[in-house]
């Protein structure tokens, strides 16, 4: 078990830019905080747009990327002042959990669409896209940059999706997709979501995802889909959501429960302990999250409040 992060290397990791490398020189930026700088005025809570139906979020270069449950649009939106705009129109169905590379791409998942896309984040021009499935039922839910290659969940099959990267972090042509088979431990749940949030073990060597219909953490060979459930010592995490790793610090939204369980992992990811838990009363049902300075980001869903055109959505930020 690996010893939970000390005061001093936790503020040094709060301030610090952290960046998972992949072996196509790909990187998702787990912190994009400056060294020496304070965002202290930056606000804790900015408004989306109206009637935006927000899940997934991702940061980078001091922007926050949102997703719509509506029709796909993509919000950036600048943590300085909390302003932003659309800067990519969705394809009519819902854009969810999302990461962003060194390179301004912008990986999203599809949801019931059975597909996923790369967006680039200067322009707003779809890089590509990427059909995983046209089976139903199909809930693209989450992805996470790894070792050379792209991995998204679906929620209604047993399943992980891998779009590898080429030479130089290329992005790979459809034919190159494959679909790994989730077996071991993890046992599907056809009524309800399963696989959803999903990160990289501290050692980065495999993948780890949450399964929402239990409440269980897998730990899944990305080239095999073993998996394993993860031995935290008799915790759940129902209504498991996102999930965010800094280190062996693993942070997982519980959506419906307005919390963020904070997890102590060993390197390989197959045990860790609850540590504490993170709440606020500005959560509304949150759902994915990022990192920024000593901060996490999180939208707000608000799935229990009927959607409207003009019903108002959120970001909170709290503390690590």
């Amino acid at each position: 078990m690996s010893r939970l992060l000390s005061r001093r290397a936790f503020v040094a990791a709060a301030t610090v830019s952290t960046l998972l490398l992949t072996s196509a020189g790909t990187a998702t930026a787990a912190s994009t905080g400056t060294t020496g700088t304070s965002h202290a005025a930056y606000p804790k809570h900015f408004d989306l747009p109206n009637g935006f139906q927000p899940e997934g979020i991702a940061i980078a270069r001091g922007k926050a990327y949102f997703g719509s449950r509506v029709d796909g649009d993509i919000y950036a939106a600048d943590l300085r002042t909390g302003k932003g705009r659309v800067i990519s129109q969705g394809p009519g169905t819902a854009s969810l959990g999302m990461k962003v590379d060194r390179r301004g791409r912008l990986f999203v998942a599809g949801a019931a669409g059975g597909n996923g896309r790369v967006i680039d984040t200067r322009t707003g021009a779809v890089l590509a896209s990427y059909t995983f499935t046209t089976a139903t039922p199909t809930f693209v839910n989450d992805v996470i940059l790894g070792r050379g290659a792209a991995y998204f969940t679906d929620s209604r099959r047993p399943v992980i999706y891998k779009v590898p990267f080429g030479p130089h972090g290329k992005l790979a042509p459809q034919s190159a997709v494959t679909t790994i088979p989730l077996r071991g431990d993890y046992v599907h749940d056809p009524e309800n979501n399963n696989g959803n949030g999903i990160a990289l073990t501290p050692d980065r060597r495999a993948l780890i995802i949450v399964q929402s219909a239990t409440g269980f953490l897998f730990k899944v060979d990305p080239r095999t889909g073993v998996t394993r459930k993860i031995d935290l010592g008799g915790a759940v995490m129902t209504n498991g959501d996102g999930l965010l790793r800094s280190g062996d610090i693993l942070y997982v939204v519980q959506n419906r429960l307005n919390k963020i369980a904070v997890l102590d992992l060993n390197r390989s990811g197959t045990r860790g302990r609850l540590v504490r838990e993170i709440t606020s009363p500005d959560f509304d049902v949150p759902t994915t999250a990022a990192f920024f300075g000593s901060r996490i980001y999180l939208p707000n869903a608000r799935f229990t409040t009927p959607p409207t055109a003009t019903t108002p959505y959120w970001v909170t930020a709290v503390h690590r």
